[in-house]
Parts: structure tokens; sequence; C-alpha cells
């Protein structure tokens, strides 16, 4: 590696995290985990949802939450939703040894991009984490299928309804869902990062979506990704 190419490594902004568990060997654990990756940086750490809540109002700015879903008095999801509310900038990425279906629904309709098991390894934990910064969504693999099993589910349930998306929406919809940031879906259509969002928001109405993960399960029922 060359000299140029070190120093804009090492110049690289840090990932700012809290991350918030009611078990300190827990947070001490995740640190651990994280302590290799030199993008990532544990900004701050809190055992209940208001001491979480209390943190992100004070500096510095935190880019991503890494929330336990099981705690006393305000749980993850509670506090998820909490977060969207209050400190939108910030995205959460949920933490759990479970991933049944009614968590896994619960949680990604308080708010959360990212969904990720306890038995996670460092570089899954720090992928995750990355992603999730990046505005992208990320699962565990047994989270991502008590996902599609949902999604299954609801379509026996109920029948699918064409939003009526033109064909650069549809483009857009495919490589927000195979997880493309704004920049990366821009770069890839030649068009500009405002007209992305201004797409993106489109979509959001159309397919009646709150939120990222909204729009994979439109596009995974629609069969516009695989």
């Amino acid at each position: 590696m060359n000299a140029d190419m070190s120093q804009v490594l090492t110049s690289k902004p840090s990932i700012e995290l809290l991350l918030v568990d009611d078990h300190p060997m827990v947070l001490e654990g995740l640190k651990a985990l994280l302590r290799a990756a030199p993008d990532i940086r544990v900004a701050a750490q809190a055992c209940s949802g208001p001491d979480a809540l209390a943190r992100l109002a004070q500096p510095p700015a935190v880019h991503v939450a890494v929330v336990d879903l099981n705690m006393p008095g305000m749980t993850g999801v509670e506090l998820t939703a909490t977060i969207r509310v209050r400190f939108p900038a910030v995205r959460v990425l949920v933490i759990s040894m479970f991933h049944d279906h009614a968590s896994v629904a619960e949680v990604l309709e308080a708010g959360a991009i990212g969904y990720v098991l306890k038995t996670a390894g460092a570089a899954e934990l720090s992928e995750a984490v990355r992603r999730v910064a990046a505005g992208s969504t990320y699962f565990s693999a047994a989270v991502a299928a008590t996902l599609l099993e949902n999604l299954h589910l609801a379509g026996n349930r109920e029948p699918v309804r064409q939003a009526g998306l033109t064909t650069r929406e549809r483009e857009i919809l495919q490589l927000i869902a195979q997880e493309y940031s704004n920049q990366h879906i821009a770069e890839q259509l030649f068009i500009s990062e405002r007209t992305v969002e201004t797409h993106r928001k489109n979509i959001l109405v159309k397919t009646n979506s709150k939120s990222v993960v909204g729009l994979i399960q439109y596009a995974l029922r629609h069969k516009l990704i695989t």
C-alpha cells in the first residue's frame, strides 16, 4: 500500500456507534468484537432506553444505534420507534437472540433497518454496522428467512396490488432492494442523487411503504428481485 492510499484510509471518518444493552458484559463483548474495525468507533453506551435517549441528545453525533431487543422498562422495539421520531438521522440496528415472526415484524414496523443475531461474529457485526450506517439494510441469514416466510404468509392472505411504478421507478426499486445507496444508484443510472431521492419518495408513496424495508418487501412480493 502506498503512502497516499494509507493516508486516505487513516483519514476516513469513523462510524460513531451507540451500544444499548441492559447487560454490561454484553456491552463489553460487543465493544471487543468491533475493536478490530478501524472505521467503527463506540462513541457511547447505555444500559436502558431512557439512558440511550439522553446520550443521543448529547455530542458526539451518533450514526448507528445498536439496540438490544429485550430490555426491561423500555423495550428495544419501543426505543427504536422513539429514536426514529426524535433522532431520524440515527439508524437503528437491532441485536437479539430471537428471530421469531412476531419479533421481526415488530422491529421492522418500529423503523429498524438492520437485525443481527447475538450469535454473529466480529466480521458479520462489523458488516451489519457498515451497511446500516450507509443507509442499507442488513439481516442475519436466519432473520432474512423469517422475513421471507412473513412475506409468503402475507401473500397468501391478501391479493397483490400493483402500484403503477414507472420503468425508472422499478429500476431504482430494484437497486434499493439490492442495498445500493443513493450515491451508487445515481452513478449506476447516470442521474443526480437529488433525482434518486425524489424517485425514492415517490416509490414510498406509491407502494404505501414506510421504510426501505417495506420497499424490499414490495420488491420481493412482486418478483422484482429474486
